[in-house]
């Protein structure tokens, strides 16, 4: 057996399938390290000169040619590697069957160890490190195999369309690998609540518009244009507010705004004589917006007017609500209470770890409120929601299960669902009178 070890035609095809391992660890460590490696870490090191990161990130920003000439370089490595084995066993046990067993033993235990679990282990340990260092090797290779590996692509991409798969689309975004990033982050502790719910109100922003964060008109403070001076000073220190509607006639007539420094600024002029006021005179004249209005558009334009409230309506001109600068500002950094807001009104904790709820209160600072994933989609508010999927309106004391949480209805005035008891149960969907 030695002296057969010790035969050339044996001793350099076994230096050859040694160095065909080492070739396939290459190519298996590569492909690791390429596609494990933070895109966002390359393109800092790449904005701050790093050639071998520009290299990386042209790489990737092809990944189906990069896998394709990885997988085709290993391929054809792992098969050489194969193929001289076989040689050598057959050298040394003949021309039988078990030559075949050891080759195909050996070999799987050698690819297993050495060209495969052993690279990818390193690689994915320190993916950005072991990108960098095989990066101009492996553009090269890409860039030998390019050929094949586009003809190779095109008959991918054939097959997959015959059964309805386009290669070409992917759901994901930019947005999307933060989101998940940023959750996963929480979820294994390295992440707090309230700074995962600022990054993702960040990213949100895009996908709301203002009827979705703005008050509605049910809960808005309106003040009646046609009182007395007095009247209007008391309402407006009673309310808490610095900016209201002023309405005429009807509450769908929104004349303008009174802003409670103006009104001071007019009463100092006045040596604090409230008979004095011109209501008119002192109101802004309202800002009109429609509800269909991106939060971003709408944000960029405070920013350009330099205001911080508007009117919203709808497209028939109706009072839908109004939104201000810091109902869009809540939607990034959780709410923002002062000395007149409650700390969550409408919503009351039970000791069974349920809650109740006013029905106007939104799914949005409920699911914040509570690390809840109730779906907004469809509805803005908790008891918007319980209309749609129940397609009715329900009566106090019914009771419906949706997304794996229980919904009470507590108190139902006409045809409004006013309180709510929701559990997080994890039951199937279902509904119960």
């Amino acid at each position: 057996m030695l002296e057969t070890l010790q035969d050339p035609s044996v001793f350099l095809p076994m230096l050859a399938v040694f160095f065909l391992l080492f070739i396939s660890a290459f190519f298996s460590g590569s492909e690791t390290a390429l596609t494990a490696a933070s895109r966002a870490r390359i393109h800092a090191a790449e904005r701050d000169g790093d050639k071998a990161a520009s290299i990386v990130a042209r790489l990737l920003a092809r990944r189906e040619r990069l896998i394709g000439a990885l997988l085709l370089g290993n391929n054809l490595v792992n098969i050489g590697a194969s193929v001289l084995m076989a040689g050598v066993m057959t050298s040394l046990f003949g021309d039988s069957g078990w030559a075949s067993f050891w080759a195909t033993m050996v070999m799987t235990a050698l690819i297993l160890v050495f060209a495969e679990v052993l690279p990818k282990t390193y690689a994915i340990t320190q993916p950005d490190k072991a990108s960098l260092m095989v990066s101009r090797p492996v553009n090269v290779i890409v860039a030998v195999f390019a050929p094949i590996v586009s003809f190779v692509q095109i008959i991918v991409n054939a097959v997959l369309r015959t059964f309805g798969v386009d290669s070409d689309a992917s759901p994901w975004t930019a947005a999307d690998e933060i989101r998940g990033a940023v959750d996963l982050h929480h979820q294994e502790g390295g992440v707090a609540k309230g700074s995962r719910d600022r990054i993702i109100g960040v990213l949100e922003l895009d996908e709301l518009t203002i009827e979705e964060v703005m008050v509605h008109r049910k809960n808005i403070v309106m003040v009646d244009g046609a009182q007395s001076p007095e009247e209007i000073l008391k309402e407006v220190l009673e309310s808490g507010h610095s900016r209201l509607p002023i309405w005429k006639n009807d509450h769908d007539n929104v004349t303008g705004v009174l802003h409670a420094k103006d009104m001071l600024k007019a009463l100092s002029k006045t040596d604090g004589d409230v008979t004095g006021l011109n209501i008119a005179k002192i109101c802004r004249d309202p800002w009109f917006v429609p509800e269909t209005t991106s939060v971003v558009q709408q944000l960029r334009a405070f920013q350009q007017k330099r205001e911080h409230f508007a009117i919203v309506v709808d497209e028939y001109g109706a009072l839908m609500g109004v939104i201000t600068l810091e109902d869009i500002l809540e939607e990034i950094v959780g709410d923002i209470q002062d000395e007149y807001d409650d700390e969550f009104p409408g919503m009351e904790r039970l000791p069974d770890g349920s809650i109740t709820i006013a029905g106007d209160i939104p799914i949005r600072d409920l699911n914040r409120a509570m690390d809840w994933k109730l779906p907004d989609d469809e509805a803005v508010t908790i008891a918007g929601l319980v209309i749609h999927e129940s397609q009715t309106i329900p009566d106090e004391n019914q009771t419906f299960s949706y997304y794996g949480y229980r919904f009470e209805i507590l108190e139902r005035q006409r045809n409004q669902i006013m309180r709510l008891k929701v559990t997080k149960t994890h039951e199937p969907d279902q509904r119960s009178e």
